[in-house]
């Protein structure tokens, strides 16, 4: 079956994979999912903290700073691992984003603070940096400083696991500059609302009315938004594309599986030609998916910042399409259970509609990469 194929002398990556199997098998991915969304939850606090003490939401921060140490390549393991397994937690978000923009702050109590919680999951961190859109009713954020620290006035949206966070890594504007703010959930003046995801997850607005930040939380400052945080972007969404590559995988492998079972004019639908036909497709865009990731995590390595971002934006795009159509296909092969919201098949389109969406839709990704090409 595709799967995203990397060198793995000393056997880490394959017990990676081993660890999230096991994980799966004692807390399965749709199970959690169907319970999140009954209960109206953003996150299983008891499958996250399960994450946490496999050293997976830990895994790209240093060893100093409580996480593992390792790298882009194990992390792409992981969340294809995670993609398969449907465990729907907001990783990309929670664990890579907020990450990379802790391990590439200044040292200071506060960054160890946050670091180290969200390694060991005392503490869910949630990163907040996207302002509303033109067509949202409430205005952009905006912030001022004094000697005593910063002032936040306005909302940020597209906010993951809002609800479950105990901090908000905020990145907010100042003047031509960005800066990076640790914000407890419990500051006075800050709320939010949610609204439901298409898989079931809840995507939240932050409001802040005259939030004030004292000066220890200030946690490093950028010549924008974009130079802050471009690296915790480029890192989410190879996560994504990962784990988007996963859910295509799996889509594949349970489709072949059922049309071998299902039979029709007295034998399996997949002896039929064209059944065929669309599965072998469907094999095809879900390899091609895990060699973008590959791709893009080997080019991450080299170490060419141009070519690495080429690479990733090629990846996340080919994946978001690749997840999203091929299980829109096997839906249709599964016939009418694969409508019924009993069947996990349905869950697996659901994902990697919302997944593909995040960060950048194939199309305008697509676009990116086309105007970086040319610019060179």
């Amino acid at each position: 079956m595709p799967r995203a194929l990397f060198d793995d002398p000393n056997g880490t990556l394959a017990m990676l994979r081993d660890s999230v199997e096991a994980l799966a098998a004692r807390s399965p991915g749709p199970a959690s999912l169907r319970s999140k969304r009954s209960r109206q939850k953003d996150s299983d606090a008891a499958l996250w903290s399960a994450m946490a003490e496999a050293g997976w939401t830990g895994l790209l921060l240093p060893e100093e700073l409580g996480g593992s140490g390792l790298g882009l390549t194990e992390q792409a393991v992981l969340n294809e691992a995670l993609g398969r397994a449907l465990i729907a937690e907001p990783v990309a978000a929670g664990a890579v984003f907020a990450s990379v923009l802790l391990r590439e702050a200044g040292p200071s109590p506060e960054r160890d603070r946050l670091a180290i919680g969200l390694a060991g999951a005392s503490l869910r961190v949630s990163p907040a940096w996207r302002q509303p859109s033109e067509y949202s009713s409430g205005g952009p954020l905006k912030s001022s400083e004094d000697a005593s620290g910063m002032v936040l006035d306005g909302e940020l949206q597209f906010v993951e696991a809002a609800a479950s966070a105990t901090d908000f890594l905020v990145v907010a504007p100042l003047g031509d500059r960005a800066v990076l703010l640790s914000v407890p959930a419990s500051t006075s003046g800050l709320s939010f609302d949610e609204r439901a995801a298409v898989d079931g997850a809840t995507l939240g607005t932050l409001r802040f009315d005259r939030v004030r930040i004292p000066a220890e939380r200030i946690l490093s400052r950028a010549g924008g938004v974009d130079s802050l945080v471009e690296n915790a972007v480029l890192h989410a969404r190879v996560a994504l594309a990962a784990e988007l590559a996963g859910i295509a995988g799996k889509a594949v492998e349970m489709t072949i599986a059922y049309t071998k079972d299902r039979v029709q004019f007295g034998k399996p639908i997949a002896s039929f030609q064209a059944v065929q036909h669309r599965l072998v497709d469907m094999w095809s865009d879900a390899e091609f998916a895990c060699a973008s990731v590959v791709n893009a995590v080997t080019r991450h390595a080299q170490g060419d910042p141009r070519e690495t971002r080429l690479a990733v934006l090629a990846a996340k795009a080919r994946s978001g399409d690749a997840a999203t159509s091929i299980c829109r296909r096997a839906v249709h092969l599964h016939g009418a259970m694969g409508f019924t919201d009993e069947h996990d098949i349905g869950l697996y389109l659901k994902r990697a509609i919302a997944l593909s969406a995040t960060l950048g839709a194939p199309e305008a990704l697509r676009l990116e990469f086309v105007e970086l090409e040319r610019a060179a």
